[in-house]
């Protein structure tokens, strides 16, 4: 089954967590739930990268409230499509 690494950053705390993610479970991280649905490496022989297509809901969030991210995050690209939260940080790191 395929998983990804992710670092999670508390920004309060500043405490940097790396947390194993199976695509089709949720793990969890603080008040965030996180859902990976797909994740996707490169071969070997190439550039390193990495995208995840992952869901996150804060559980502090009102109910109703949209998802805190949902979307494609790309190793190489944080920036490109990124977790909007003032407490927590998440980045994908590699897909295994």
């Amino acid at each position: 089954m395929r998983s990804a690494r992710l670092q999670a950053l508390d920004k309060v705390t500043a405490r940097i967590t790396i947390i194993e993610a199976r695509v089709g479970e949720t793990a969890t991280f603080g008040s965030l739930t996180i859902n990976l649905r797909a994740c996707h490496g490169r071969p070997q022989d190439e550039v390193p990268d990495a995208a995840a297509w992952m869901e996150m809901s804060d559980s502090r969030a009102a109910p109703g409230s949209p998802p805190a991210f949902r979307g494609w995050m790309f190793a190489n690209a944080p920036g490109v499509n990124m977790l909007e939260h003032p407490v927590y940080d998440i980045r994908v790191l590699e897909c295994r």
